[in-house]
């Protein structure tokens, strides 16, 4: 197992505290030596927030207790699935050092399937990304989240 399967598996148990309406994907950020900063699952049904996603929840949280406010140099976050636009630009600004992610994101991902925010060259920074670390087992979470909404439904 390598160094960032362990972060992408930080971020699968995280993903496991999302409430049954809400996708399972889960965020932890790392600071720069390393320690878990903060966690956080998908939260946007619960909390009826639009933006409660598991990245935006896990910065806002890490910011909170860096000691350097809103700025994240250093730290890497782990997600289960690739960011949308809206939290890859939270990234940037955030500017966090390194994106780990399991599960690509056809249908709306913004680090390398649809757009690819985090590498545009006209941004002031563009952390280092590795994605498809574990995919199928974070593939996985959103397979059975999606079959069991069906059955549902």
């Amino acid at each position: 197992m390598t160094s960032d399967d362990a972060l992408v598996r930080a971020a699968i148990a995280a993903a496991g505290s999302a409430g049954p309406e809400d996708v399972p994907i889960g965020a932890v950020v790392f600071g720069p030596d390393g320690t878990e900063l903060a966690r956080a699952a998908n939260a946007r049904e619960k909390l009826g927030d639009p933006t409660a996603h598991a990245e935006i929840l896990a910065l806002r949280a890490a910011a909170r207790v860096s000691g350097d406010g809103w700025r994240l140099e250093g730290a890497t976050i782990a997600v289960t699935v690739e960011p949308c636009t809206m939290c890859a630009g939270a990234l940037v600004m955030a500017r966090v050092a390194r994106l780990v992610f399991g599960a690509w994101e056809p249908k709306s991902g913004a680090v390398g399937s649809l757009w690819d925010v985090v590498r545009d060259r006209r941004l002031t920074h563009r952390p280092d990304v590795r994605g498809g670390v574990l995919a199928e087992e974070c593939a996985a979470l959103l397979e059975v989240f999606f079959t069991r909404q069906r059955d549902l439904g």
